[in-house]
């Protein structure tokens, strides 16, 4: 018997992806069975557009994949089975339901099982579609690390290697000319990649969307660094940073079937909000956007990756549906894939430890 497997990755890109394919299909045909593995291109897209994108992987396709960033299978974070975007005669767009039109297909093609690589919003559709019967293995993929039941994601490490070695440069740059720098990176709501470049960076200001910031603090730290006009502050915000207020900086979706608000800009509010406080000195701002998504992926996300993808082929094979591949306690695991939507995965400033040893060599994160 053989034995049809889709695979999705949804939502952004992330290095690692193309690990976790290489993985499951270089294990799927080390099987006793035959299994087909078929990607579908654009996420969900591919099998939900009137000419259906689907192609088959195989040793060959997936030969030294693990090394690429991207996915060779597309990703987006448009459309999808319930909100699919379609245009009409007066070109304007409307969403449709097509999620009764993508089981007939998969019965017509005789796919069996989805494995579904993504995020947050990419697992909830997973939920969504195993309320409607489909047999669904969920991966997790972010470069947030805001995925609860799993310690990492696959891509974090690389994004903070990447921001990491940006905010080096802005170092340098800083001290030099007496500068203070801002360096904006990703993350939404979790302010993981901006504690851990923080840290590894040696920044004198943290600010993460889980601790509201007063900016006339983050300007008093500042001053701190300066003696006669010299001296130098390196800060790094998270996209999802937001003041005492709570308001956070973007702007609304434009694209149809986007619904995510699009962050940024909260490094230039920043600037401006120091120089209403009074700092005088040169203040530049680097916003790193989807550099932290892109290119090779880590030594860390590599290996990560491939024991993911592994693991999502055993859970096929025993037939453990419903269940999203985690990483606990240097463990590969599983767990429901309800229950890692719960909560989301956020820094906890009174409970991790990461916090108190940034504080603990100085760091300010701007709330006292």
């Amino acid at each position: 018997m053989t034995h049809k497997i889709l695979i999705a990755t949804g939502g952004g890109d992330c290095p690692g992806l193309n690990a976790v394919i290489r993985g499951l299909v270089k294990r799927a045909h080390l099987d006793n069975e035959e299994w087909k593995i078929y990607g579908c291109i654009e996420s969900f897209n591919g099998i939900l557009k009137d000419e259906i994108e689907i192609v088959e992987l195989t040793e060959e396709t997936v030969s030294g994949l693990h090394v690429r960033g991207g996915t060779i299978i597309k990703t987006t974070n448009k459309g999808g089975p319930f909100h699919f975007p379609v245009r009409q005669p007066d070109g304007s767009w409307v969403m449709e339901d097509r999620s009764q039109l993508m089981k007939e297909r998969m019965e017509q093609l005789g796919i069996e099982a989805i494995v579904n690589i993504g995020g947050d919003g990419s697992q909830r559709i997973s939920m969504q579609l195993i309320n409607l019967g489909f047999n669904v293995v969920g991966v997790p993929k972010t470069i947030d690390n805001d995925l609860s039941s799993t310690d990492f994601t696959f891509g974090f490490q690389t994004a903070v290697q990447i921001a990491t070695e940006a905010f080096d440069k802005l170092v340098t740059t800083a001290e030099s000319h007496n500068r203070v720098f801002i360096m904006e990176v990703m993350g939404r709501d979790a302010g993981w990649i901006a504690l851990h470049t923080a840290i590894a960076g040696g920044a004198e200001v943290c600010v993460i969307p889980e601790i509201p910031y007063d900016p006339k603090v983050i300007a008093r730290k500042i001053e701190t660094r300066y003696k006669n006009g010299m001296g130098f502050c390196n800060i790094v915000i998270a996209e999802g940073a937001k003041k005492t207020d709570g308001k956070v900086t973007g702007s609304a979706p434009t694209a149809a079937g986007d619904h995510h608000i699009k962050l940024g800009g909260v490094g230039d509010v920043l600037k401006q909000e120091l120089i209403d406080c009074g700092v005088e000195h040169d203040i530049r701002v680097t916003v790193l956007g989807h550099l932290q998504r892109g290119g090779t992926p880590v030594a860390y996300d590599r290996i990560l990756a491939t024991q993911f993808g592994v693991k999502a082929f055993e859970l096929l094979k025993a037939q453990k549906y419903g269940n999203l591949v985690v990483y606990r306690n240097a463990d590969i695991s599983y767990v429901p894939i309800e229950e890692a939507l719960r909560e989301p995965h956020l820094v906890r400033p009174d409970k991790d430890y990461l916090v108190q040893a940034a504080k603990g060599v100085g760091m300010c994160f701007g709330d006292n």
